[in-house]
């Protein structure tokens, strides 16, 4: 991963978004030093958004497993029949 300087950013921003769609690889921004921030692709960033609520969605059920919150197939069934008929 490439890091790069605040007032780089600010100077070749056009340069380092091409570079980033080129390599596909994020680059840390760091200001006075510290990290600040980081740049990504659009797709890198939707394919971790997608990832983060998919892993959320099964951290819900494993908590729901956890709290005996869970139905049978059949009881399962009768509830969506609601919805399918």
């Amino acid at each position: 991963m490439r890091t790069e300087l605040v007032t780089t950013l600010k100077r070749k921003a056009t340069d380092l978004i091409s570079q980033l769609s080129a390599d596909q690889e994020p680059v840390l921004i760091t200001q006075h030093g510290l990290p600040a921030a980081y740049l990504v692709d659009v797709n890198m960033f939707e394919a971790m958004e997608s990832r983060l609520s998919l892993l959320e969605g099964i951290a819900r059920g494993e908590k729901a497993i956890l709290e005996n919150r869970v139905l049978s197939h059949e009881e399962a069934k009768q509830r969506m029949a609601r919805w399918l008929a």
